[in-house]
């Protein structure tokens, strides 16, 4: 029997006004912005997962504040049935630097993020910034 598999990702602060989005460097949607994110390893609780990733990404140490959602839509990810579980987290150190898997990382303020946004991210940072409100 298939399952689906288990993915974290990060809306990063910042500041109040800017979030971290990353470059995919690999398929699916290379070359577009994304949350930093990525799947959770076997023995790994989803909030050890999301700071991994984050710091893996873009060198930033987190702390995670909320809950932003479950995203389960099966066909959000085009390699396969993938849920995501979405984190509101707040940068608390390291130095903003591109990890290995990603082209670029950068900080957008909120009301100038690009518009090719990969998978379903654009609908976690909306959701992100209704908490935020």
């Amino acid at each position: 029997m298939r399952q689906p598999l288990l993915a974290v990702d990060a809306v990063i602060l910042v500041n109040e006004h800017s979030i971290v989005l990353v470059k995919r460097k690999k398929p699916p949607f290379e070359g577009f912005w994304a949350l930093p994110g990525g799947f959770v390893e076997y023995g790994e609780t989803v909030e050890a997962a999301v700071k991994r990733e984050v710091f893996e990404e873009t060198g930033l140490k987190v702390e995670v504040l909320d809950l932003i959602g479950v995203f389960s839509k099966p066909d959000r990810d085009p390699r396969g049935h993938v849920i995501s579980i979405a984190f509101l987290t707040k940068a608390i150190g390291g130095t903003l630097k591109e990890g290995e898997e990603v082209g670029e990382v950068r900080a957008f303020k909120v009301d100038s993020l690009p518009e090719n946004l990969a998978f379903d991210h654009g609908e976690m940072i909306r959701e992100a910034l209704k908490k935020l409100r």
